[in-house]
């Protein structure tokens, strides 16, 4: 039986000090279960509410792209310098330690290769697999304008109420064709209805004009995709115009890994992310710490 609470101690019930409800601190998220909001923290920083969501599931469509052809010797290094990964379940459970403790974002959609149709894809994973797998996020291409746009929207729809059920976050990411304009109205367009239909947060492109409105019409976070590779500075650049646009958080691949030097890379761009660094006092750091690295 359990005892009594015999304490002579008088009981403390504060009554002066009034419960706090503190609202969630990302956009649009306040009202998600308990579980979903813990998943997102596991995304994005709570001090400084953005993310730094490193990109590596491109493997998925296209095969050993450059930088990631050994995962296990080129990516490992990065993960404590990553907020969350973002990843196929293949590299998950073949290299990634079960032993690391942050966000894990599964890519949840696939079928088609460089070879064929991207936009033709399915889900490519079962619920069970990624509470299995523990993830904080499953990710679902959208083909906004494309060939098969419709499937690529069910397929968002699906994993949403699959979510919504367990308590995972859905991401929706914004896929750009070849004959498809990178501009705001495009990208205001793809986010606003990948949001409207229910997807956490939405990872789009970056566009030098009018992108704060691209965010601000969006009711969730987003994250923008790094892209092809480009010099340093040019990506640090971008990663920090976003920011100031509005973006909670970049998620970014070959910025990183097809850097010279894909550490210092990726704690340059932590610290425009999380700091608000400028771009060129950023990149000093960077090559700062590309000398250590070698001299190391």
């Amino acid at each position: 039986m359990p005892e009594v609470d015999e304490s002579e101690k008088e009981k403390q019930f504060y009554t002066d000090i009034p419960a706090k409800s503190k609202p969630f601190f990302l956009k649009g998220c306040n009202s998600l279960d308990w579980g979903m909001k813990n998943r997102l923290s596991r995304i994005f920083n709570p001090r400084s509410g953005k993310t730094v969501m490193l990109a590596i599931d491109h493997g998925y469509f296209q095969g050993p792209t450059t930088g990631l052809e050994r995962v296990d010797v080129t990516i490992l290094p990065l993960l404590q310098y990553a907020d969350t990964l973002m990843l196929t379940r293949g590299i998950l459970r073949t290299i990634v330690p079960p032993t690391y403790d942050k966000g894990i974002v599964l890519r949840a959609s696939g079928g088609p290769s460089i070879l064929n149709e991207l936009s033709n894809e399915q889900i490519a994973i079962d619920i069970d697999e990624a509470i299995r797998l523990n993830v904080s996020a499953m990710a679902v291409q959208v083909f906004i304008g494309g060939q098969f746009e419709t499937q690529s929207v069910h397929n968002m729809t699906r994993l949403v109420d699959w979510g919504n059920r367990y308590g995972i976050p859905v991401l929706g990411v914004t896929a750009v064709g070849k004959e498809m304009a990178r501009d705001a109205k495009y990208m205001r367009l793809a986010s606003r209805i990948i949001a409207e239909l229910g997807v956490t947060y939405v990872k789009t492109y970056y566009v030098p004009e009018d992108f704060d409105t691209v965010v601000a019409s969006c009711p969730v976070p987003i994250v923008i995709a790094g892209g092809k590779k480009m010099p340093e500075l040019d990506a640090l650049a971008m990663a920090y115009n976003a920011i100031q646009d509005g973006a909670s958080g970049v998620d970014m691949g070959r910025n990183i890994f097809q850097s010279e030097s894909p550490v210092a890379m990726i704690k340059a761009i932590r610290k425009v992310v999380h700091d608000g660094v400028k771009p060129k006092e950023a990149y000093d750091f960077f090559l700062t710490e590309k000398s250590k690295a070698r001299k190391g």
